[in-house]
């Protein structure tokens, strides 16, 4: 491909994107597969070099664009080399006019713009649209940080999780022995150090609230060390489906699923009530806490959706209280910096159930309402709230 039909690719798959995020298609990445897949003439070099344009695009636009070409103009207005690229070429964009609509720069769509602002300190905002690093946590049922790393040299420890390693960017685990032998698994660190916050041991009763594909499943059963009740649970067969072969391959055996009908969740829980030393509750949110991962995220949010996942953090908290024995935790845990998805529903929470408290839930992050946070300025993870809320004996 040439340069410019690099930029028309570009152009291409910002459009489907786009709209993608207005009528919540798939992922960009998915799209940026599934356009490649049918484009076998484009080398490896072409793929990385149009995927570089498309999310330079999707980073620098805080609002939804009008278009890919309006995204791909506005990134252009900054880079000399690229606008040359508009030049009517075979297979190219067409040159740009004056009057063309262009993409405006931006980190936070303006509707949300406050409510960052409120909590949210400069650098932290500026680190929202980084580039995450690639991270593993290493499977203690299999294998140690250390026996790991003799086979992955190229991998470095975390800062914090004290079973991370970070991999160069582009590695691909898949391929490698040691994933298919199940000794990692691809995870955050934030994400594993607030999973941490359920403390859980052996022997304990662990209830997995909102399980999806079992990431963090994966990392309690790995602590409890085989022993105990572990329950993952969600209401999305396709996900859930999923925790069954990966908890084989990290030799996870015991791992009970249940598959809940939205709405009528408490049914298929009664006879957990009143049993679980922990539950973990890891919510649905707006996922402002990843954009380094999915900056095309920012466009698929409104206000309308905003307050439907509120409403459903609020209905989840609710029902795991009822499945906490007196003594227990319930582990609040969101990948989002909005406060109303964060410390404010936990701080309503401790209001709505008198005699509950908020513990220190992990000695990392900063203290934030009645938990901590993490961000990728200061932790270098992505963005999470975690809260650790007590149930009196």
């Amino acid at each position: 491909m040439t340069p410019a039909a690099r930029a028309q690719a570009a152009i291409e798959l910002l459009d489907e994107i786009i709209r993608a995020a207005r009528d919540g298609g798939a992922a960009a990445d998915t799209l940026i597969a599934r356009y490649f897949k049918t484009r076998r003439y484009a080398g490896a070099k072409d793929r990385r070099a149009v995927r570089e344009l498309v999310y330079r695009a999707i980073r620098r636009a805080g609002e939804r664009p009008e278009s890919g070409r309006a995204a791909l103009i506005g990134l252009a207005a900054e880079d000399a080399a690229l606008a040359a690229l508009f030049d009517g070429s075979p297979h190219g964009p067409t040159p740009i006019t004056p009057d063309e609509p262009r993409a405006a720069p931006g980190i936070v769509p303006a509707w949300l713009l406050g409510r960052f602002a409120a909590s949210l300190d400069s650098a932290e905002l500026l680190a929202l649209l980084g580039r995450a690093p690639l991270d593993l946590r290493v499977n203690r049922l299999k294998a140690t940080r250390e026996a790991v790393r003799v086979r992955l040299p190229e991998a470095e420890p975390t800062p914090r999780a004290p079973d991370g390693l970070r991999l160069p960017e582009g590695t691909r685990v898949e391929a490698l022995d040691i994933w298919a032998e199940g000794l990692i698994e691809v995870q955050d660190e934030g994400s594993q150090l607030v999973t941490r916050a359920a403390h859980a041991a052996p022997g304990m009763t662990v209830i997995d609230l909102c399980a999806g594909a079992g990431g963090k499943t994966l990392a309690l059963a790995a602590a409890m060390a085989g022993e105990g009740r572990l329950i993952a649970c969600d209401v999305d067969r396709a996900r859930l489906s999923r925790l069954a072969p990966r908890a084989t391959r990290a030799g996870a055996t015991g791992i009970e699923t249940r598959l809940l009908n939205g709405g009528r969740e408490a049914e298929a829980l009664a006879d957990l009530e009143g049993q679980a030393d922990v539950v973990l509750v890891d919510a649905p949110c707006s996922g402002t806490g990843t954009w380094r991962r999915n900056p095309e995220v920012r466009w698929r949010l409104d206000p309308a959706r905003l307050e439907r996942l509120a409403g459903m953090q609020v209905r989840l908290l609710d029902l795991a209280e009822r499945l906490v024995r007196p003594g227990g935790a319930l582990v609040y845990i969101v990948c989002s910096l909005l406060d109303e998805e964060g410390a404010g529903q936990a701080a309503d929470f401790l209001a709505r159930h008198p005699g509950w408290t908020a513990g220190d839930p992990i000695g990392e992050g900063r203290p934030h309402g009645p938990g901590r946070r993490l961000t990728s300025a200061y932790d270098g993870t992505d963005g999470f709230f975690v809260a650790r809320l007590c149930r009196p004996c």
